[in-house]
């Protein structure tokens, strides 16, 4: 006979220092539970119709037919212990963890089984005293009907669960963010995939006014790297606990379980102010990167806004190459996906290389939609680099992977900006610029994805507003290895423009960042065509062909993204002038 099966959502709770209140006072412990047992956990439970199905000692299994009673029930129960622990000693004071999950479990008469139990148990696990942490199914069922605060606590690995459980923390609207509860008593492993704490930026202005600026950045840019889902990102709630303190990076490393954490000050005076940030490595306290920011005080949050996008996007690269770099340097000694995905990346430019890696991490998970964003990057660059047997081919596997990456996690930015990319190379042109549109409203830190965008108004005949896309790019990261690629946006841009001078500046600025990739080089051949400076112009083209010979590449590029034909012809005309054959 088959086991009866059910969905239901799951509420796992226990007592926060269980042991501790007990060696202390057993019997007041043991009487203090039962009194909030019977007189508000219970009653709430009957009220929002769940049912408890096991008491556990130091807390209680309960399951709801409905998740939004369930977190009703949770929230209602918190706030509840807050109002009952009020005029009692702090050290006698019982605070429950809440984990909620829905999920299809095993019942039984008196009990229910199944990994999703054992998901609601991990999370209660994760919960800080007082709190409630759910799942994402949990917070994707409920946050459009209860009107509670879910923050992304990202990807965390729990024990005897194969692939790691998203996480939210649930805070109560009516709460002050600044009295909730925050960190647990216990220091938090690191775990191989890297989590980043940014702490309260301190207001060094002495103007108390400017507390709500500085605070402002700190949240924003806590929001924004949280969006890129690369990593967990630890939630203010945690942070703002060091607010005011004098700190120990290292320290807070271990209680947040941070590999990197950001820190920096807002400074005001008349009317600029100073924002700077620094990342810095946790266990080592080595700094990888330090901004500052100068502005002139305008609109506040416009600048608010600018203010946290340069820093955010100046971070974003130099983790993921931090990272990058810290995996290559170890000996692989496990089948990990993080570490294959990785790898994969610190190999972008051997592409047979990172395919092989990125393939490897989804065949550990096949779930993991970094990967499957960076193995649709690495097929199509097989494909219109050359070096795959079919190129079509190539193109039709990448889409396939793209869709499947964004379909895996909508809100993962590169998974659209990936398969952005492929639909730019195979002339589904609307759809290129929507996906790029969307990479950038999930991260608007996202550089990339500003200059690939800047690059689709370049082809459909909008190069001014194609160079604005692409100088915020650059402004985003202008440190990025992927410069030389970007540059010739630019060059583009300017050349569609009639600005060849402009034209040729970029064109050889990317020249000169890489010597194997001839895009910018294009357009310094055409440019300086364009100018009557032919004898530059046809020294450049000796260099341009010793890339592509015959320029059958260049021409078949143009004619690949830009539905013009005059663009098109445009530049051809500019390599024929310089004696193009």
């Amino acid at each position: 006979m088959l086991p009866v099966r059910r969905l239901t959502a799951i509420l796992a709770a226990d007592v926060a220092g269980y042991s501790r209140l007990m060696g202390a006072d057993e019997e007041g412990t043991h009487e203090r539970l039962q009194a909030h047992l019977g007189e508000l956990v219970n009653p709430k439970i009957a009220e929002h119709r769940g049912r408890v199905v096991k008491n556990t000692g130091d807390g209680f299994l309960a399951e709801f037919a409905s998740v939004v009673d369930a977190v009703r029930c949770a929230v209602e129960v918190q706030r509840g212990m807050t109002e009952r622990n009020a005029e009692t000693a702090p050290e006698k004071c019982i605070e429950f963890r809440v984990g909620i999950n829905l999920g299809d479990v095993i019942a039984e008469e008196h009990d229910i089984f199944g990994d999703g139990v054992n998901i609601a148990a991990r999370l209660e696990g994760l919960a800080e005293p007082g709190g409630i942490s759910v799942s994402r199914m949990v917070r994707d069922n409920v946050r459009d009907k209860l009107d509670y605060v879910f923050e992304d606590l990202g990807d965390q690995q729990v024990k005897n669960i194969a692939r790691p459980v998203r996480v939210y923390r649930v805070r109560d609207r009516s709460v002050p963010a600044e009295q909730a509860t925050t960190l647990p008593a216990q220091a938090l492993p690191l775990s191989d995939k890297p989590s980043i704490a940014v702490l309260p930026f301190a207001n060094l202005s002495g103007d108390p006014e400017q507390e709500f600026f500085a605070d402002g950045i700190t949240e924003d840019i806590i929001t924004l790297l949280a969006g890129w889902r690369a990593f967990p990102v630890i939630a203010r709630n945690s942070t703002f606990t060091y607010k005011g303190k004098s700190v120990d990076i290292k320290k807070i490393g271990e209680e947040l379980g941070a590999r990197y954490v950001v820190e920096g000050s807002v400074r005001k005076s008349g009317r600029r102010v100073r924002v700077t940030a620094q990342l810095i490595r946790a266990d080592t306290g080595h700094h990888i990167i330090a901004e500052r920011c100068d502005r002139d005080l305008t609109d506040l949050f416009e600048l608010q806004d600018e203010i946290v996008t340069a820093i955010a996007g100046a971070i974003e690269p130099e983790i993921l190459k931090f990272e990058r770099e810290r995996i290559a340097d170890r000996p692989q000694r496990s089948e990990d996906a993080y570490q294959s995905y990785q790898r994969g990346t610190w190999h972008h430019y051997r592409n047979i290389e990172a395919q092989a890696y990125f393939q490897r991490a989804l065949a550990i998970d096949a779930q993991y939609p970094q990967a499957l964003a960076a193995l649709t990057i690495a097929v199509l660059n097989a494909g219109f680099l050359g070096w795959a047997e079919n190129a079509e081919a190539s193109y039709t596997e990448a889409f396939e992977l793209a869709q499947r990456a964004v379909t895996l996690d909508p809100r993962y930015p590169n998974a659209h900006f990936a398969l952005g990319l492929v639909c730019m190379w195979t002339r589904r042109i609307g759809r290129a610029m929507s996906e790029f549109e969307e990479a950038i409203k999930l991260n608007p830190s996202h550089a990339a994805a500003h200059v690939q965008l800047g690059a689709m108004y370049t082809y459909t005949g909008r190069p001014e507003e194609a160079i604005a896309h692409a100088e915020k790019g650059v402004r985003l990261s202008p440190s990025d290895p992927r410069l030389f690629m970007w540059l010739p946006t630019l060059a583009g841009a300017h050349y569609q423009l009639q600005q060849y001078g402009e034209a040729v500046e970029f064109g050889r600025r990317s020249w000169s960042l890489n010597r194997n990739w001839p895009h910018g080089l294009r357009y310094v051949v055409a440019g300086l065509a364009q100018l009557g400076k032919i004898e530059e112009a046809q020294a450049a083209l000796t260099e341009l062909k010793l890339m592509d010979a015959d320029l059958a590449c260049s021409a078949g590029t143009l004619h690949r993204v830009f539905p013009d034909p005059a663009a098109v012809e445009h530049v051809l005309d500019g390599l024929r002038k310089a004696g193009m054959r």
